[in-house]
């Protein structure tokens, strides 16, 4: 099995990052890779039981990804599974996602994804990338 960990510098305090995780209005704002939007989902990530997203991209495909918010410490970490829908929308293989921000020595935050139990190194360089392109469009939305 692959991981994935990234790492980000953000100058806002860690109430605020975890907001962005946590807040639906502010999870739309970045979540997805660069180029995707969410038309249809359940993002209580900042709450304990189910989540959902729909992702459409730019050709129109639709990517359906799941699963279960398992733990919420404001504002240090959200846990939660994540299983990708095939064409059926049957889950395929599960993960896990953990969000951590802590706050870090200029009073910003330290936010790192650790997503574990990927299927494979395909997959892990893959989520990389997703992760990478959708971190990139949270640190936009921070401003």
């Amino acid at each position: 099995m692959s991981d994935v960990v990234i790492e980000r510098e953000f100058k806002q305090a860690p109430d605020i990052v975890f907001a962005f995780l946590t807040q639906v209005e502010n999870l739309l704002k970045w979540w997805g890779p660069e180029g995707i939007t969410v038309p249809s989902h359940d993002l209580s990530l900042g709450e304990i039981g189910p989540w959902f997203s729909e992702m459409k991209g730019s050709k129109g495909e639709i990517f359906k990804v799941s699963g279960d918010v398992k733990s919420v410490v404001p504002p240090e970490y959200i846990e939660f599974t994540w299983a990708w829908h095939d064409d059926n929308d049957a889950r395929g293989h599960e993960s896990h996602v953990r969000f951590e921000v802590t706050p870090s020595p200029n009073g910003g935050s330290t936010f790192k994804v650790i997503h574990t139990n990927l299927a494979d190194d395909e997959s892990a360089k893959n989520h990389m990338g997703g992760w990478t392109s959708s971190i990139n469009r949270l640190e936009n939305a921070l401003g």
